[in-house]
C-alpha cells in the first residue's frame, strides 16, 4: 500500500466559526481516531489531501504532527459540500500494530466481460466494499475478474474471497452484473387537436325537415 505523508496541525478551537476559517485559508478540519487514544482534533491542507481522497486506491498515511509522534492512519470517512462538492471534513482512523479495522476499499474491475462483446453493458453496483482486516493486510484495491461475465450474470458478494480479509456487506449484494440496453419505446402518434377521424366515432349529421309553407294572406 502506497504512503503518503501529510502534515497536519492540531486543532485548539472546534466552533463552526474556527472551522469556516480554517476552509477559507484552504484548509481541512478532521479528527483522528484510534484505541487507546481521545479522539484528536486536526486539520489538514485541501491540496496535500485532495489527491488521496479522489483515489481509486487506498492509500497508508503517515500524519506528521507538531508535539506528537507520528501516526500511520488511514481515512475513514469524508464529508462534501453538497453544491461545490469540496472536502469539508475527514475522519482519520490510527492503524495499531495487531487491532483489526474497519474501512472501505475501492474495487478495481479486471478483464473484459464476454457479455459486453455480447451485446450487453456492464453495470458497477458498488465501487468500494467495506471490509475489516488487520492493518498489514489493507490492500491497494480489491480486483475483481469479470472476464467470464455473460448478459445476465453478476457477482455478488457472497462470490468473493479475499485472503485475510473480511468482506463486511451483505452477502446477496450484487457488485457487479451485465444488464441489456434498456431499448426505449417510439412514443404513439397522438391526434392532433381537431382532427377528425373518418372512419369511427362520426355521427351521421341531423337532417331537419321542411315543414309546410305558410300559406300567404289573401288581402284581396
Amino acid at each position: 500500500m502506497e504512503k503518503v505523508i501529510i502534515k497536519a496541525n492540531e486543532r485548539k478551537a472546534i466552533n463552526k466559526k474556527s472551522r469556516n476559517i480554517l476552509r477559507n485559508e484552504g484548509r481541512v478540519p478532521g479528527v483522528l481516531y484510534g484505541s487507546r487514544m481521545e479522539p484528536l482534533p486536526i486539520d489538514v491542507n485541501r491540496a496535500a489531501i485532495h489527491p488521496v481522497i479522489f483515489s481509486a486506491k487506498t492509500h497508508l498515511l503517515s500524519l506528521k504532527l507538531d508535539g506528537h509522534e507520528n501516526y500511520e492512519c488511514v481515512v475513514k470517512d469524508v464529508q462534501f459540500d453538497p453544491v461545490s462538492d469540496e472536502i469539508i471534513h475527514i475522519d482519520l482512523i490510527r492503524l495499531t500494530r495487531g487491532e483489526r479495522i474497519q474501512l472501505e476499499v475501492p474495487v478495481q474491475l479486471l478483464g473484459s466481460a464476454v457479455g459486453v462483446k455480447e451485446g450487453g453493458l456492464l453495470q458497477e453496483s458498488l465501487h468500494k466494499l467495506n471490509i475489516e482486516c488487520l492493518p498489514v493486510n489493507i490492500p491497494q484495491s480489491l480486483e475483481i475478474d469479470v472476464t467470464n461475465l455473460s448478459v445476465g450474470d453478476s457477482i455478488h458478494v457472497a462470490d468473493l474471497s479475499f485472503e485475510n480479509i473480511t468482506i463486511l456487506n451483505p452477502e446477496d449484494t450484487i457488485v457487479v452484473s451485465v444488464v441489456l440496453p434498456k431499448v426505449e419505446k417510439e412514443p404513439e402518434p397522438v391526434e392532433e387537436e381537431g382532427e377528425i377521424d373518418t372512419e369511427e366515432g362520426v355521427a351521421e349529421p341531423e337532417v331537419i325537415g321542411k315543414g309546410k309553407e305558410p300559406k300567404e294572406e289573401n288581402n284581396e
